[in-house]
């Protein structure tokens, strides 16, 4: 009964909110330091989830084992012969709020990894905010390390953005901990971006 009333009290917040939709506006990519950069210059695909727009499959959200889906990218030579460093954010700008929900940020990616794997994702120093793929998390909304996908029950499709951000000057430690946000992140980076990319992925659930 209980988890009924969840549902029956989600659909209705889904049905009041129904138009609160796409805040590409206020999505990372639109924040000061890639302001210039109008088009994506680094390609990124997901080997396991497909194409970007592809249909995330339940292994990949909370209803599942919310795994982080596998990516690989690449940038065109001139830019990666800058790169000190990548940084991979994940948003979701279909969430019925006034800016993306923030699903997880990663900092501190070295610049000869241009792949990550679920795996990569697993904690191994909590006081460094140290991933298993060598790389840092920031805070998400809720403060896990990554929150997998979990739209509102008969919201429609959400999309979730995965983008990978080239930098040409690695953050400072400071800011390689588990309490850094996003804010502090885009106002860190700017004049260190060298180009970016993202991979889309899609999940919606519907009470049935």
């Amino acid at each position: 009964m209980a988890a009924t009333a969840r549902s029956v009290l989600e659909v209705a917040v889904s049905w009041l909110f129904a138009n609160a939709k796409g805040r590409d506006a206020k999505s990372f990519y639109t924040r000061p330091a890639l302001a210039s950069f109008t088009e994506q210059s680094i390609t990124v695909t997901s080997p396991d989830c497909g194409a970007s727009g592809s249909k995330l499959g339940v292994d990949y959200t909370q209803d599942g084992s919310g795994k982080f889906p596998a990516l690989q990218w690449s940038a065109p030579p001139e830019t990666a012969a800058q790169v000190k460093e990548w940084l991979l954010v994940s948003e979701d700008p279909d969430a019925p709020l006034p800016t993306p929900i923030i699903h997880g940020i990663y900092t501190a990616i070295p610049a000869s990894k241009t792949s990550v794997d679920a795996d990569d994702f697993a904690v191994v120093d909590q006081a460094k905010a140290l991933m298993k793929g060598g790389f840092h998390y920031g805070r998400s909304r809720n403060g896990m390390p990554y929150i997998p996908p979990r739209p509102l029950m008969n919201h429609g499709p959400h999309r979730y953005f995965f983008m990978v951000i080239a930098l040409n000057e690695g953050l400072g430690p400071g800011l390689l901990t588990a309490e850094t946000t996003r804010d502090q992140v885009a106002e860190a980076i700017e004049g260190k971006v060298v180009g970016w990319g993202m991979w889309i992925g899609v999940a919606e659930r519907k009470w049935e």
